[in-house]
């Protein structure tokens, strides 16, 4: 095999793989390389991968194999691969449903299979496992209740072999409901081809290999659209949760919009409304009330009032993690995550593999923006220094505090003035984390500000006139971050962030993403505190950015103020 030096990878044996940016073969390499391995650090030059096993399992989850993996690491190496990186791919991958779980012929009983034998023999010897060994069929077999189901798989990922679980599912009651041709909007309506093919690999022609796992999308391609399709190819009931009454809304007008379900099968399930119905809608929020810490979560009861044929979870990188411990008694419900990234900043994602189910379907960004799915969108960090009359009070500061004095920065007001100037005729979201901020911008702009504290009716009523133009700006606080049916928007700046959140910056980028009349194009701007805890954290953030094929824009405060005087002049 030869190897090419001006290839743009560099492979290294502690799993690791370096990608130079400046490179012609980046994009592809870049393209090749996502389905498979975890992007960790995205600087100028370099951006640093790493083969996780998760990263690996999930990739084999969607059939990709093991050759496959080490044909596309030759294929983009300057050098030849360590003589190990091969062999942990394949090792690593070949982990993935050695373990089996299948049904068995008992009623309540599963099978936990592994056909080799020496391996059977060290798990049973687990001490997160043992407990579940104690009914033996043969040397490679043994029964499991099937309430341990889900527990079983959480441990077998832990000790690093996740279980193919392929014991099947319950029905569920029936609910005959079909996608319409035209929607009740009087819109016409036709699923694009990557929702169909979403739902397809996801059902898998109803195998028991399909029925469980996660649709990564991007915001703004119709996730929910996956999720209706889902529920139209099961005919089942089906109980949908999600991150807020504001998703439910959209939930409920796009289930009655595109499918001809009678709107009385359709309930809501939250603080406003508790109506338990064939599909009934939930927030996470009101799932995980309880009165106190030391006490049961009452509406845990929602899983067992009805035959739910399946259960979908919206944003499930937002999944709380008491749902966690619910959804491992519920596995033989039929199950469906969608998001937009699998990072979770609490680190759970080996607990969405196994309990959700693995990673089924994946199209990038970058991908759906060129053939004009989502918008186009320019990505720029603006930076800006903190004033010297609160730099030593800064110094002085614990970190907490810090990062705080540089997010709520007042040179930013000053620069949202420039930016919301340089794009006039534009509909223009500010989102920021603390609301002394907000509510300063909001004052000085005349701009609505939405908050936790707003109303229900209020929300709806800003965002239909923002929808209609009757408003062409608006200020939100962290509510912005989650299912915002607000096509139009075309320009965000982001003023103050959650630390380094990953997932925020995909749900505040997917904000402006459904595409516009005419493909116009879509702003991110990000401002920053140059010299700060601040600039840190955006690194962190900017990784999502990179890992979806966007470049961004570096560009300093007094660059934006001279664009602006140019653009007026």
């Amino acid at each position: 095999m030869t190897y090419d030096p001006l290839n743009p990878l560099i492979v290294q044996s502690d799993r690791s793989i370096l990608l130079e940016v400046d490179n012609p073969k980046y994009p592809a390499a870049r393209d090749s390389l996502a389905p498979f391995a975890e992007l960790e650090k995205s600087p100028e030059h370099f951006h640093q991968y790493r083969l996780t096993d998760l990263s690996l399992w999930n990739a084999a989850a969607t059939g990709m194999t093991a050759d496959e993996m080490v044909r596309v690491l030759i294929e983009f190496s300057k050098f030849p691969l360590p003589g190990n990186i091969p062999t942990d791919i394949k090792d690593r991958v070949s982990r993935y449903g050695r373990v089996r779980i299948t049904r068995d012929s008992q009623p309540g009983k599963l099978r936990l299979v592994c056909e080799d034998r020496p391996l059977f023999e060290e798990l049973a010897r687990q001490k997160s496992l043992k407990e579940f060994f104690n009914d033996p069929i043969d040397e490679s077999c043994c029964r499991i209740e099937e309430k341990f189901r889900g527990v079983v798989k959480q441990a077998l990922i832990t000790v690093g072999y996740p279980a193919e679980d392929v014991a099947g599912y319950v029905e569920g009651t029936s609910l005959p409901m079909a996608l319409r041709e035209k929607a009740r909007s009087g819109q016409d309506f036709r699923v694009r081809d990557y929702q169909s093919d979403a739902v397809d690999v996801y059902h898998a022609g109803g195998d028991v290999r399909g029925g469980s796992g996660v649709v990564v999308l991007p915001c703004g391609a119709g996730k929910t659209i996956v999720g209706i399709c889902a529920m139209t190819k099961l005919q089942k009931s089906t109980l949908i949760l999600t991150t807020s009454i504001t998703s439910v809304k959209q939930w409920h007008r796009e289930i009655l919009d595109k499918t001809d379900l009678d709107p009385s099968l359709l309930g809501e399930f939250t603080g406003e409304t508790k109506t338990i119905a064939p599909v009934t809608l939930a927030t996470y929020q009101i799932v995980t009330y309880r009165p106190a810490k030391n006490e049961d979560f009452p509406h845990f009861e929602i899983f067992n009032k009805r035959d739910w044929g399946l259960i979908i979870y919206d944003e499930v990188h937002l999944l709380p993690a008491p749902v966690f411990r619910v959804t491992a008694d519920i596995q033989a419900r039929r199950r469906l995550g969608l998001t937009a990234t699998l990072v979770r900043e609490d680190g759970r994602e080996g607990d969405v593999f196994t309990l959700i189910g693995p990673k089924k379907y994946d199209v990038p960004w970058r991908v759906l923006e060129s053939k004009g799915w989502i918008a186009e969108a320019d990505c720029t960090e603006v930076r800006c220094s903190l004033p010297n009359e609160m730099r030593m009070e800064y110094a002085v500061a614990e970190l907490r505090q810090q990062f705080r004095l540089a997010s709520e920065n007042p040179v930013k007001d000053d620069l949202c003035e420039q930016l919301l100037s340089l794009h006039g005729e534009s509909r223009v979201l500010i989102i920021g984390q603390y609301l002394d901020q907000l509510r300063r911008l909001s004052k000085r702009f005349e701009i609505p500000l939405i908050t936790g504290q707003t109303t229900q009716s209020e929300r709806e009523s800003l965002y239909g006139k923002f929808r209609d133009g009757e408003i062409r700006s608006l200020i939100l606080s962290k509510v912005g971050n989650f299912a915002l049916d607000l096509p139009d928007a075309n320009v965000l700046i982001q003023v103050s962030g959650a630390f380094g959140s990953r997932q925020e910056e995909a749900q505040r980028l997917g904000r402006i993403l459904r595409p516009k009349s005419g493909r116009e194009a879509a702003h991110f701007y990000t401002i920053v505190t140059r010299d700060t805890k601040e600039l840190d954290f955006a690194h962190h953030r900017q990784l999502f950015l990179t890992e979806q094929g966007y470049k961004y824009e570096i560009r300093d405060e007094q660059e934006v103020f001279a664009a602006v005087e140019a653009a007026s002049s």
